[in-house]
């Protein structure tokens, strides 16, 4: 695999985005492919901005919880007793084992090393063997704290003490799609996959409808018009376009009985790209979204996920609706993974060049401004 300089990377970027839109090409190869632009994409990108780690309803109980990795950091994020979802730190203060992993439900967090405890604010419960050291006073030990913040049904974490808040932040997405109360929308299931591809060519992929008649051909590439999408300028934290769905995919449409959204916006599907790797797929009848994390340049961590509208998941047939769409959103992630990793192993070739982007790519190109800015 090619290697590169990242300051070479950084400034073939910049250069890429320096034009306007109606002459951009797709990223340089350097991009995807070099081990040091990955590492600044780490500590100045995903150490610094939100990152999602799910929806609110996963941690309807206290105690519940999900253990993940946030640029190199372990991390768990859990209700609290009094009801308020935090992150913190996972690892412990004694000798520094990781605590939790995976998902689920705690009373405490108990060390599998020693067995030191935490309550589930991450005050220090208990720690056996420790009466003979003189230093030791567990009301002076406590899981480190991260930012965390709900945000229209989703969980988001940042390292960074100083990020804006995702309210202000992402105040365009409200006001786009405010009348489709994403933020009740019921997840059914959530995922972790891991993918041979770069994770900039699968977020790229999501922000792009021009491939779905031909890599989705199979399920979803019927249902698309391409003359009918609308791919308009992004805005400084995301960007985003929508499909005009055909009346007859019926989960894509409004529910029969749902009076909340009129006219177009009734089959209208909107894909949106918050920077820098949730990307939403909102449609009136479900929802899907993907999160993703570099896991070296050639793999990404994905955390995939989905579910229903209340009109849909309240239906007598909401059984029926959740495991057709489940099939459908399965068999659209299978097209997309062979794609994205058909790409990766193209644009490692020598002979690859980036080529002249479609007005129907118009995302892919705000995301490759916003990348460039933050790396400046």
């Amino acid at each position: 695999m090619t290697r590169h300089d990242p300051l070479d990377a950084a400034a073939e970027l910049k250069a890429n985005v320096s034009v306007p839109f109606e002459r951009a090409r797709a990223m340089p190869r350097s991009v995807y492919t070099s081990e040091a632009f990955l590492k600044r994409e780490m500590e100045e990108i995903f150490a610094r901005e939100w990152y999602c780690v799910g929806r609110s309803d996963q941690f309807a109980k206290p105690g519940d919880y999900i253990a993940t990795e946030l640029a190199g950091q372990p991390i768990m994020v859990l209700r609290d007793r009094d009801g308020a979802l935090r992150a913190q730190s996972n690892v412990c203060r004694h000798r520094m084992s990781t605590l939790l992993e995976g998902s689920g439900n705690v009373g405490s967090i108990v060390c599998p090393y020693h067995a030191w405890t935490y309550n589930l604010d991450g005050t220090l419960r208990g720690a056996p063997g420790m009466t003979k050291n003189e230093a030791f006073d567990k009301k002076d030990i406590c899981l480190p704290q991260i930012r965390c913040a709900e945000w229209l049904g989703w969980v988001l974490v940042t390292l960074n003490p100083e990020a804006a808040d995702p309210a202000e932040q992402l105040r365009g997405v409200s006001d786009l799609v405010g009348d489709f109360g994403m933020e009740e929308y019921a997840q059914t299931f959530q995922e972790e996959h891991r993918w041979n591809t770069n994770w900039k060519v699968l977020a790229e992929n999501f922000m792009e409808s021009y491939h779905l008649p031909v890599c989705h051909g199979g399920t979803i590439g019927s249902f698309v018009k391409l003359e009918e999408m609308e791919c308009p300028p992004g805005l400084p934290a995301f960007n985003y376009h929508w499909i005009l769905k055909d009346p007859s995919f019926f989960l894509s449409v409004a529910h029969p009985n749902s009076t909340r959204l009129q006219g177009e916006r009734r089959r209208m599907t909107y894909l949106i790209s918050i920077y820098p790797s949730l990307m939403i797929t909102l449609t009136p009848g479900y929802f899907w979204y993907l999160s993703l994390h570099p896991d070296g340049v050639d793999h990404v961590r994905i955390l995939y996920g989905g579910g229903l509208s209340p009109d849909f998941a309240a239906d007598p047939e909401a059984e029926a609706h959740f495991t057709a769409t489940k099939k459908l959103l399965d068999e659209v992630n299978d097209e997309d993974k062979g794609c994205t990793e058909k790409v990766f192993r193209g644009l490692c070739s020598a002979m690859a060049e980036p080529g002249p982007l479609s007005h129907l790519e118009r995302p892919n190109y705000d995301f490759a401004s916003w990348i460039a800015g933050k790396l400046e």
